[in-house]
């Protein structure tokens, strides 16, 4: 089911190449078939070219941790906070804290 996804998220990506969402989405289906290296490539790419896309940053985060690399996803979280905190969007920043804190950057 997911590589049927993955090409309807692929054909809608050839007429609207610019849509965070569907790269965003097809990151997503990438990791359901668990080619985490491709996930993350296509959400690192996406902080590159639509940084203000704030959804990549927990989904990238999670995706670096599983491929074992936290320093990264630290630095993935707290750039996804600070967007987050500046569009005062307080939900996405929760989570992010909450990201950050499961890895112990906060000192009690």
């Amino acid at each position: 089911m997911s590589t049927e996804r993955l090409h309807q998220i692929q054909k809608m990506l050839e007429t609207h190449a610019e849509d965070p969402f569907l790269h965003y989405a097809s990151a997503l289906e990438y990791e359901k078939l668990e080619q985490f290296d491709e996930a993350q490539k296509i959400l690192s790419n996406l902080c590159i070219k639509q940084p203000e896309y704030l959804p990549t940053y927990y989904r990238l985060g999670q995706i670096l941790e599983h491929l074992k690399n936290p320093e990264s996803a630290i630095e993935t979280y707290i750039i996804g906070l600070k967007l987050a905190k500046s569009k005062k969007d307080f939900k996405a920043a929760g989570e992010l804290t909450e990201a950050l804190m499961l890895l112990d950057v906060f000192d009690e």
